[in-house]
């Protein structure tokens, strides 16, 4: 038995931090009492009142984005260092405790996932609110068929200078924000029209239906992607902004920032 036991047995040795993703208060009250390593909790809200603590703005689905983010929160609050091994403790099947990952940090891999949610231009929760709306829309589609959508969110008076109306703009003069449930309603509506939604950096609906015009060149996407994302990449290079996509062929939502791909989720693991 112990020969079996062996290979597990290592994952707990020699580490510098252990990370716990969305930890109970009694999981959380056993680690923190292990005074030789350092402990991060990685969660929506702090409400462990943890020394060490790394804001999750959005549920990702994949244990492997969660534990990107974490690590890329830590680094840049300074908890970890460059080439530290970490113990990443959390869920994946329920509420339950059910995985343990040892990674070693590599500043130089970064994924962009928390640059991307917390650096960018755009309030935190405005990205978050947009990211969500995409998610929803990719469950369940419009009168259940897939749709597409593009949201470019952020320096909305660049990205409005950077492409033109295809129809007219029903927010035109409006005030209303992308975190209103009523207002979600409605882009759902609207998102089975042709056209990018403009949101600004605090989540008011600039516009929709505009078409994208920055140039292409030098955009780089992966094979597969279609016009909606490289307009994405594009304006995103171009201006401040962040873009979310939602694809109508795969259903995954995608979100660019300096022209780059940083996040991939798909709404069926929510």
């Amino acid at each position: 038995m112990t020969d079996v036991l062996s290979p597990f047995e290592r994952l707990f040795t020699d580490v510098d931090a252990v990370f716990l993703f969305d930890p109970s208060s009694s999981f959380f009250e056993r680690f923190d009492e292990i005074e030789s390593v350092d402990i991060v909790v990685i969660a929506p809200s702090n409400d462990l009142n943890a020394e060490r603590f790394v804001a999750l703005p959005i549920s990702f689905g994949e244990f492997t984005d969660r534990v990107n983010f974490g690590i890329e929160g830590a680094l840049e609050a300074e908890y970890i260092d460059d080439g530290d091994t970490v113990l990443c403790v959390g869920s994946v099947f329920d509420d339950e405790v059910d995985t343990v990952s040892r990674v070693r940090v590599d500043a130089e891999s970064r994924s962009g996932v928390y640059d991307l949610l917390v650096n960018s231009r755009p309030d935190e929760i405005v990205i978050r609110d947009v990211i969500e709306l995409a998610v929803e829309l990719g469950q369940k589609g419009q009168k259940g068929s897939p749709v597409g959508a593009l949201f470019v969110v952020g320096d909305a008076g660049k990205v409005m200078n950077k492409s033109r109306p295809l129809s007219y703009n029903p927010f035109e003069k409006s005030h209303v924000n992308v975190g209103d449930p009523i207002v979600k309603v409605m882009l759902k509506e609207f998102s089975r029209l042709d056209g990018a939604f403009v949101i600004s950096d605090s989540g008011k609906i600039v516009s929709a239906y505009r078409y994208l015009e920055p140039s292409a060149e030098g955009v780089d996407i992966p094979k597969g992607l279609g016009a909606r994302h490289m307009a994405a990449g594009a304006i995103t290079r171009d201006t401040n902004a962040v873009a979310i996509v939602l694809s109508e062929s795969d259903g995954l939502v995608r979100a660019f920032k300096g022209g780059e791909l940083t996040l991939e989720l798909d709404p069926e693991d929510y």
